[in-house]
């Protein structure tokens, strides 16, 4: 699963909320001392085959069921069946057998449906359990997490076709238990099974499903029964369904189909989406050594879904920010959302991981495949950048080094397991690894472990094992210290150079509570134009090295392979980054010197960010644009012909918008013509860097070329529309605001919401204030949204009603009353929220 566009859409709401950092994904939580420790699921009945045969009522959104459960006992002998079934009413449960079906006694309470067998089966003996029952999805109670906003299962979309701009669609989604709200079954991660699923739907609607369609049946009152059937086992989270008006676009890998089912819209995009899906297929199967182990992959795109992707086996389902036109591929695509959930076909789907403990074994995998992906798709640069961000994206949810342990035997809620530790850190400990075991060995293992555990469970020590086996060497010290304890190392490190030696002073500044950390370190010592490396070891909280050397290093670059998962605080000067970025070109060499420049301001930098604009990545050209000082006469007159090439002609982006709102920001008048010609670009976000570049060079201008939009660019350019309507809080801007509070979906508010905030503290009108909180109050209730923003929200109005009445203080007449008024709406705002 992934679930990075939900994540960076609720990081903007909350950081404009609140002007303060968020982690872009859920904060790892400490868990210690909670209880109990949570075992692996006990197997007493094992799930052999599922056949369900379903259909739906869109009316009511219920899903009617029959159900043929094949089970066997694991081990030991038993009379008794056990299984999940939420919120369902169940109307018949019955023993197939020869002659006919044998009516079961059963007790249905607490989402569990319990069966008392006709006589007590040895785990020699398969059994048939007859099922028929309704799901009522919608009347179920039950809460997700930051990761997957909601856990009912089966979930019904514009169902009765009231919303015009919506399709009706039915999907699923049964990470991490939630099969079983829309079939019974024994909803854990340690069974595996076989199905068949007969979905029975309106002519006129596409189905998927896993595994392959065997039949379609034309029935005489409009509908059509699709049967889909998947021969090899997986476990029950991983089943899946999706209807609606998908149009298929097919592509084939060694032979098997590979079809993407998007919008109708949407399908003159799709190989410009998912195109390069065959060839990830190709890379992944040559480097593990196990080929793409099930007969098809299907990726389909749903409406209104409830976390980033899922990799159902053979069927991936995407939310809809995957699903672009190809002006919109022009600022940026989501293959890391499409490589993660390739990936996890063989890590998650062949290879499951055993228990929701073991949660690494899924997604710090697919994490790792995502990183991987882009350095074989766009070289080793791109590769760098994409760790370097995973690490700063755990990094930035924890403090002091600490933060829960990988494979994780104690938590509150299953859910808390979908975090920057799964998913980020658990990458970067795999990507290091890897550099320690050397590629070979590391893939070797990697085929070991899934070709040994095929269609069955793994956890940690397996792939451990797999590791000792192919390499020789003993991996317990590795995994006990980065899988099975917790936290980070922080480390000081102390550069000098004294009676010919260039000295490493080490100090590990974690809390006192979190482990000293054993680290095997190269570090390359720049001489006289010469490289030295040495290879140092790690393994108390202060050491000190010395090496003799010809002169006083000109740099000297500690963890040359940027491998250690941590935090590294040393003592370079300002001459030391310039080196670096010259002379010690990795991509997180280059983006730390860059940013140190900016962070300290110095002249001197200026040129190496002058050099910066030639960076081969994106982002680092975008951030040595913002870095520049273009009051300084002498960069500013090297700055500007580059930075207006790159206006015009850069092939990102992102750099483009960056370097046309760096000339606006001269105020020079002579950039008006570019403003206008950025408005008329194919790239909203170039867009949008004209449209607030004429505000600032000509704000008529701005307003005209504005209104000049069809509806289609302000829709993607909203969030900066709404940014230069808090600039200029006019009472008639807030029609904007409410149109896109009253029809937006999750991510259009988390993107606006946040700006709708700051407009309503700059603007002085009551009654706009009053409307303001009624609108945010309602989009809430109408996205369930007070988990994530009811106490960021609290908050702010607080303090906006402080600011209001400092205003007011120094105000008279109706400002006065204005200002007042305002401030007692927004605290009567806050008390309401922290009443719920």
């Amino acid at each position: 699963m992934n679930k990075k566009s939900l994540r960076i859409s609720l990081f903007l709401a909350i950081a404009l909320l609140s002007n303060a950092v968020f982690a872009q994904e859920q904060s790892p939580e400490k868990s210690a001392g909670l209880s109990p420790y949570r075992v692996t699921a006990t197997k007493v009945n094992d799930l052999v085959h599922t056949k369900l045969d379903v259909s739906f009522d869109y009316a009511k959104r219920y899903l009617y069921g029959k159900e043929w459960l094949t089970l066997k006992p694991h081990f030991y002998a038993t009379d008794s069946l056990t299984l999940d079934a939420q919120g369902m009413d169940i109307k018949t449960v019955a023993l197939v057998g020869a002659k006919g079906n044998t009516p079961l006694k059963y007790t249905y309470h607490d989402n569990k449906l319990f069966v008392v067998l006709n006589k007590k089966y040895t785990n020699a003996e398969k059994y048939i359990i007859y099922i028929a029952y309704t799901a009522k999805p919608d009347e179920l109670k039950v809460k997700g997490s930051a990761a997957i906003t909601d856990a009912k299962g089966l979930y019904f979309i514009n169902p009765d076709g009231t919303d015009l701009n919506k399709p009706t669609q039915i999907w699923t989604q049964g990470e991490t238990e939630s099969s079983s709200a829309w079939f019974p079954t024994i909803d854990k991660p340690d069974q595996k099974t076989t199905q068949e699923i007969a979905i029975t739907v309106q002519s006129k609607y596409t189905t998927l499903s896993n595994g392959r369609l065997i039949t379609q049946k034309v029935n005489a009152n409009g509908t059509r029964t699709d049967t889909w059937k998947m021969d090899l086992p997986h476990s029950p989270y991983l089943f899946m369904m999706a209807v609606g008006d998908f149009k298929i676009t097919k592509d084939t890998y060694k032979g098997k189909e590979v079809n993407y089912y998007l919008e109708p819209r949407f399908a003159p995009y799709a190989k410009q989406i998912f195109g390069k899906t065959p060839v990830m297929m190709k890379f992944y199967s040559d480097i593990l050594g196990v080929d793409y182990p099930w007969n098809k992959y299907a990726q389909v795109v749903a409406r209104d879904y409830v976390s980033g992707a899922m990799e159902n086996t053979t069927a991936t389902l995407h939310g809809e920010h995957v699903q672009k036109t190809d002006r919109e591929l022009l600022d940026g695509n989501e293959e890391g959302t499409i490589a993660h959930e390739l990936f996890h076909q063989w890590f998650g789907d062949y290879v499951t991981a055993e228990s929701w403990s073991n949660l690494t074994m899924n997604e710090s995998f697919a994490t790792f495949g995502e990183i991987i992906w882009h350095g074989y798709d766009a070289g080793k640069d791109a590769e760098d950048r994409s760790r370097y961000e995973k690490l700063q994206s755990y990094i930035s949810s924890t403090k002091n080094g600490d933060s829960p342990v990988l494979a994780r035997f104690h938590y509150a809620d299953k859910e808390d397991m979908f975090d920057n530790v799964s998913y980020a850190k658990g990458s970067v400990i795999l990507y290091a690894l890897k550099n320690q075991l050397g590629d070979a060995a590391f893939y070797k293992g990697l085929n070991k472990y899934l070709t040994t555990n095929a269609f069955k469970n793994g956890e940690t020590h397996q792939l451990r094992l797999a590791f000792e086996d192919v390499s020789g060497r003993d991996w317990s010290p590795y995994f006990n210290q980065w899988y099975y304890a917790g936290g980070h190392p922080i480390l000081a490190v102390d550069y000098g150079y004294s009676n010919g030696k260039a000295t490493i002073k080490v100090k590990q500044t974690q809390d006192a509570s979190v482990q000293t950390f054993t680290l095997p370190v190269k570090v390359d010592i720049y001489v006289n134009g010469q490289k030295i490396r040495k290879e140092i070891l790690i393994n108390q909280r202060e050491q000190d090295f010395a090496f003799e050397v010809a002169a006083k290093p000109a740099l000297i670059d500690f963890d040359v392979d940027k491998i250690i998962v941590g935090e590294i605080n040393d003592n370079k000067t300002a001459e030391n980054y310039y080196y670096q970025y010259k002379n010690a070109p990795g991509y997180a060499n280059r983006i730390e010197a860059l940013q140190f420049i900016m962070q300290s301001k110095a002249k001197s930098g200026q040129q190496i960010l002058l050099a910066g604009l030639k960076d081969i990545s994106g982002d680092l050209r975008a951030l040595s644009i913002d870095g520049l000082n273009l009051e300084d006469a002498e960069i500013k007159a090297a700055a500007l012909p580059v930075l207006l090439q790159m206006a015009k002609a850069d092939k990102d982006t992102e750099v483009r918008s960056a370097a046309i709102s760096k000339l606006a920001e001269t105020g020079d008048q002579a950039y008006t013509t570019l403003m206008n010609e950025s408005v008329k670009d194919r790239s909203y976000k170039v867009i949008a860097a004209g449209i607030a570049g004429l505000s600032k060079l000509a704000p008529q201008q701005s307003s005209a070329a504005l209104a000049s939009l069809d509806q289609d660019t302000k829709d993607h350019i909203s969030t900066s529309i709404a940014a230069l309507y808090v600039a200029d809080p006019k009472d008639g801007h807030q029609a904007f605001y409410t149109d896109i509070m009253s029809k937006g979906d999750r991510n259009k508010i988390f993107a606006v919401i946040g700006q709708y905030f700051q407009y309503l503290r700059a603007n002085n009108n009551p009654a706009v204030t009053e409307k303001g909180i009624g609108d945010i109050r309602n989009v809430i209730e109408r996205l369930k949204l007070q988990s994530y923003l009811n106490k960021q929200l609290s908050g702010a109005y607080s303090a906006a009603a402080q600011g209001k009445s400092q205003q007011a203080a120094s105000a008279t007449g109706i400002a006065k009353a204005n200002l007042t008024k305002q401030a007692d709406i927004f605290n009567k705002a806050a008390a309401e929220l922290n009443k719920e």
